[in-house]
């Protein structure tokens, strides 16, 4: 069972809210005059900016007709959301959609990556994450430290009792690129083999090789589909380039997403070829 979040419970209470309101035909204004709400609050609350009190929440629970066993699961998901997960003590560092996509990965069951240039973050060595958060223009001096013990505290997903699964793609130019020059790169590269062995159950890296001649997601930056342990929860897309990021829940884009990364997968070496090739890379560095 994956971790529990207040992120990912609060999405799933929306998310049922929602369902059961269409199932029972309730509209907002029923709900809005039930409650005593303006239609701004409930908005904010249908987008995850609001918890509802708990005995708002069983008010409306009987409103839109759930059982005992409905209300009881429904209550527990508000007594989980309205907690702080760690993230929440970063808020001068992150803005609201990046806190919002570390507690959907502390609560997803597996995701699936790509990175072009640079080893996915929750691989990183520390030096390497350095590296790459150092030059930032938007990250303050001061805060680049703070920002690398955050991507450190994330990967302790891996070492869970019920740990997160990760299968991430890379292109053989991640190899390549001397991210804070040749002894960090091979330190990460070596960090990279270690933890392949280390994970065999629970992580796969998978390489594109420059061999290959075709592959959907070059020209991305960072892709990660999020999928959760529970059927009721949509996969979820993390989509992140220099300027922009934020968290894709539409349905036909990220099914292309998903698609283009299965594609992706098979113009990838296999986990074992992928390792032999990093293991090369190492030795010609210089």
């Amino acid at each position: 069972m994956a971790q529990a979040s207040p992120i990912v419970a609060g999405w799933e209470l929306v998310l049922r809210l929602r369902e059961r309101r269409e199932q029972v035909n309730v509209e907002v204004k029923d709900i809005t005059k039930e409650l005593g709400f303006s239609r701004n609050y409930w908005s904010a609350i249908e987008n995850e900016r609001k918890i509802l009190s708990e005995a708002a929440l069983k008010k409306l629970l009987v409103l839109l007709e759930a059982d005992k066993d409905e209300t009881s699961e429904m209550l527990r998901l508000r007594n989980i959301a309205k907690d702080n997960g760690w993230w929440t003590n970063y808020t001068a560092l992150f803005d609201a959609e990046l806190r919002r996509f570390f507690g959907l990965e502390h609560g997803a069951h597996s995701i699936r990556g790509y990175e072009n240039l640079l080893v996915p973050g929750l691989l990183q060595t520390r030096d390497y994450a350095r590296a790459v958060i150092h030059p930032t223009v938007t990250v303050p001096r001061v805060q680049v430290e703070q920002r690398v013990e955050v991507r450190l505290r994330r990967q302790a997903r891996l070492d869970d009792p019920e740990p997160l699964w990760l299968t991430t793609i890379i292109s053989e130019a991640v190899l390549h690129q001397q991210i804070g020059g040749p002894a960090v790169l091979r330190g990460q590269l070596e960090h990279l083999v270690n933890l392949i062995d280390k994970y065999p159950n629970n992580l796969q890296v998978h390489v594109v090789p420059f061999t290959a001649t075709a592959c959907s997601l070059f020209g991305a930056a960072t892709v990660h589909l999020l999928d959760f342990e529970n059927p009721r929860l949509p996969t979820v897309v993390w989509q992140e380039t220099v300027t922009a990021w934020g968290v894709i829940d539409d349905f036909a884009q990220v099914n292309a997403i998903s698609a283009a990364y299965d594609q992706a997968l098979q113009q990838s070496l296999n986990v074992e070829d992928s390792k032999k090739l990093i293991q090369r890379c190492i030795k010609e560095l210089p």
